[in-house]
């Protein structure tokens, strides 16, 4: 046959190759991970990685907090923005919100005259603080044109200065039980997951959604189409610092004490769920159900080099790895696709 023949051949013989869906592989990577743990688990420890229930349990409440400051990420990832403040928010609003959640049992209240507060009071102030400081991130950066990364740096640093300063770094304790409920028992997991499939429902059949991705693919050609770009953006940031706010109480309570050091480097684990959920870093893409499944990953390498009994840097060392590889997995697919 000639090469003529070749150009003409039948569709038959260009079959197209077929691809999982991205939220199934991803799925497939974290059951690849478990399995690889409980193996691991059975040869080195001489345990079962997967069937400790309590080990489970305990992983899934430390991965919720993640994942719900997760979520506020993915929306910022997705409009091509980052947020590098999310866990110095987290430590401001638990600072703040666990003052204003204290008994009148507590001898060194932060405000004596404002103890035995209602729980919605301090859960109403720790969002709106989370909510404040993301509106201040979202109009630095449609208003004065700073890199996203610029303006949410100087968020975090200067919040985590305000953590530090209001009780001039003592701790915040003695927290009334109608508020610490919250981070008991299953409620951290039931909040994630409430998070989750609001801002899952949202993203996918609302405009809000369609704006914020049709932003993140062509930002000019979003403003073309009558999207008030800087409006949007302002919206996207604020349900950032909002959910991070939701996280700070939810840290505290569970906690049932906040300290000025909370949160420390979970911007970078949220921004590492959602990477290694397939959200990509270029804008434009990305899903709340890959970020739950990133979140799950992060969760499992953690609980499972801990029952491997694996030294804390080589975790970051392979977490770290992990991130580049899925950020250099995604940079490969959006050349394939252009």
């Amino acid at each position: 046959m000639t090469d003529n023949h070749l150009a003409y051949a039948p569709a038959a013989f260009h079959k197209p190759v077929r691809r999982l869906p991205a939220g199934m592989s991803i799925l497939f990577v974290l059951v690849a991970i478990a399995l690889i743990f409980e193996a691991l688990g059975w040869l080195l420890v001489g345990q079962s990685f997967l069937m400790n229930t309590q080990r489970l349990t305990i992983m899934i409440l430390q991965v919720s907090v993640i994942g719900i400051i997760a979520v506020g990420v993915t929306q910022v990832i997705i409009t091509g923005g980052i947020d590098l403040s999310s866990g110095s928010v987290v430590a401001m609003t638990a600072m703040i919100a666990a003052s204003f959640a204290q008994s009148s049992t507590w001898a060194r209240a932060v405000y004596p005259s404002l103890t035995d507060l209602p729980a919605i009071v301090p859960i109403g102030i720790g969002i709106g603080i989370g909510l404040i400081a993301g509106l201040i991130n979202g109009m630095l950066i449609t208003y004065t044109k700073i890199p996203p990364f610029i303006a949410t740096l100087g968020m975090m640093v200067s919040a985590r200065g305000v953590a530090r300063w209001y009780t001039n770094g003592q701790p915040v304790s003695g927290l009334e039980k109608s508020f610490t409920v919250i981070g008991s028992g299953i409620w951290p997991v039931v909040i994630f997951l409430v998070v989750a499939a609001i801002f899952h429902v949202v993203l996918r059949y609302t405009r809000y959604g369609k704006f914020t991705y049709a932003i993140g693919a062509n930002v000019q050609a979003a403003r073309v189409s009558g999207i008030n770009v800087e409006r949007h953006l302002i919206k996207v940031y604020a349900i950032a610092g909002a959910l991070a706010g939701v996280a700070g109480l939810v840290t505290a309570a569970r906690a049932q004490t906040a300290q000025a050091n909370m949160g420390i480097n979970y911007e970078l684990d949220a921004i590492a769920a959602t990477v290694i959920g397939g959200t990509s870093l270029v804008g434009g893409s990305g899903r709340i159900l890959g970020t739950i499944i990133g979140t799950a990953i992060l969760g499992v390498m953690t609980s499972g080099f801990t029952f491997l009994r694996v030294d804390s840097y080589y975790q970051e060392i392979v977490k770290g790895v992990i991130i580049v590889a899925a950020v250099v997995t995604d940079v490969y697919r959006q050349k394939k696709r252009h």
